[in-house]
């Protein structure tokens, strides 16, 4: 297990690896910091020695050094064939390049690997999978992306796969998988509209995953029948959960409504309209899924069984980190839109 002092030397690697990649002016150049991000999230993601978790790091492993290959070879392809290594690229050569960076980030219907690795995975890796390591590979989707066949079968997909792939699922790891897939979806198409739109989007996703994930880790939840034991100590920590889950779902009033809000809008002023009604209808299913766990936990199967009230305990820290974290989901957008009025 990596020390403190490693695992912030491997953080800072990871972030540098991705701004290394963003900022590159050049594929190989986005390779290499593509590179410097896996070597320092493999250590990372090995930091529990249990037979899930070695399973999960290999699998992450294999799969990413796949797409890693075959973006070099197709860089290396592509400067055969056009203007060296300059990120400017033709639509064919888009598409070829476009398929390793949507396998790393997770995009349906190259998301095969997502659910098994998070499964397997802490939850500190967990909230390191659904945001940091998405930056960089979206990030160079931006250079490529248009909008075509091809593009629009990718958001579709990953929007439906992302819907109707939670609804059977009774772990939460593969809730949060199904929906980062989903949001995925949404941020390629903010992608085709604007880049601040998908930095925006992008920003406001990470927030809520880290405050699910949080939320999530305090409460020690892994699967759904888990919310149902309960009593008086953990309530406030239940409600900043299922709060974060509205949000990310993206149910109005909260923070996650309003990324999806300007994305709608955003594709109906680009005559997106019909795209726009599918990914709001898939939206609906995986907010379907959020609402019946709350409403389950909350008010159908709530009980509070007398020998588990000592494991859940909570501090007077842990409770106000709960209102902080869940005052994120509940105050963010009423802010948002006081800041963008005044501005």
């Amino acid at each position: 297990m990596p020390s403190n002092s490693t695992k912030i030397l491997l953080l800072t690697t990871l972030v540098g690896g991705v701004l290394v990649s963003v900022s590159s002016n050049s594929w190989l150049g986005a390779w290499m910091g593509l590179e410097i991000n896996l070597m320092s999230f493999i250590p990372l993601m090995s930091n529990v020695k249990n037979m899930y978790n070695t399973e999960a790091s290999l699998k992450y492993f294999i799969v990413q050094v796949l797409a890693s290959a075959t973006l070099l070879f197709m860089v290396v392809m592509k400067t055969l064939t056009e203007d060296l290594f300059t990120l400017e690229s033709s639509t064919y050569s888009s598409m070829i390049i476009s398929t390793p960076l949507l396998l790393k980030s997770g995009a349906a219907p190259l998301h095969w690997w997502f659910p098994g690795v998070m499964e397997g995975l802490s939850w500190e890796n967990c909230a390191l999978l659904m945001t940091i390591q998405k930056a960089a590979p979206l990030m160079l989707m931006s250079y490529l992306i248009e909008i075509n066949a091809f593009t629009l079968s990718i958001i579709l997909l990953s929007t439906m796969v992302g819907s109707i792939g939670g609804l059977n699922q009774t772990s939460m790891r593969k809730i949060l998988t199904y929906s980062s897939i989903n949001h995925t979806g949404w941020m390629l198409i903010a992608l085709t509209t604007s880049e601040a739109l998908w930095m925006m989007y992008f920003a406001i996703y990470s927030t809520l995953a880290l405050t699910v994930v949080s939320a999530i880790k305090l409460t020690g939840t892994s699967f759904i029948n888990q919310t149902m034991l309960t009593n008086k100590e953990t309530t406030l920590m239940k409600f900043m959960m299922f709060t974060s889950l509205l949000s990310l779902g993206g149910l109005p009033p909260f923070l996650g409504f309003l990324p999806k809000w300007i994305v709608i809008q955003a594709m109906i002023t680009n005559n997106m309209a019909p795209l726009a009604t599918i990914v709001v209808v898939t939206s609906l299913i995986t907010l379907y899924y959020y609402l019946k766990i709350s409403y389950s936990s909350f008010m159908i199967l709530n009980v509070e069984p007398k020998w588990n009230l000592k494991s859940h305990k909570t501090e007077t820290t842990k409770n106000i980190m709960a209102v902080i974290l869940s005052s994120v989901s509940l105050t963010g957008m009423m802010i948002c839109t006081i800041i963008t009025n005044i501005n």
